[in-house]
């Protein structure tokens, strides 16, 4: 069983930056696909980024092209997302997810953190 905790989630001007980290708990994520997913209040859940196993493989959505950056330290069993130039849109609950497909999509996550908010001023 693996437990992710996410952080890092916060309120901050349009424009600014954060770093989302999940940190993984009961085993080893290493040989897992990661990836971030939000969900803005009365949007479904949508994809943001996912990184495979080794880090070779990257995908991100459209929307955050550009401006956001996963990247993972499996010594750490960490993943991270860099948000840069926020923006009101991006405004939504962000979660962590685990699976052992690539590339990973919400329907094939295997574990779930419990998300963290990040809110964008304007």
């Amino acid at each position: 069983q693996v437990q992710l905790v996410e952080s890092g989630g916060t309120l901050v001007q349009a424009g600014g930056s954060l770093r989302l980290s999940c940190a993984a708990s009961g085993r080893t994520v290493s040989s897992y696909s990661m990836g971030w997913f939000r969900q803005a209040p009365g949007k479904e859940r949508e994809f943001v980024a996912a990184i495979s196993s080794s880090g070779g493989s990257i995908h991100y959505a459209n929307s955050v092209k550009g401006r956001f950056t996963i990247s993972r330290v499996n010594a750490k069993n960490t993943v991270y997302l860099q948000v840069n130039s926020l923006k009101p849109e991006d405004t939504a609950v962000y979660y962590c997810a685990a699976g052992r497909i690539w590339p990973l999509v919400a329907r094939a996550a295997e574990y779930w953190g419990q998300g963290t908010q990040v809110t964008v001023s304007s």
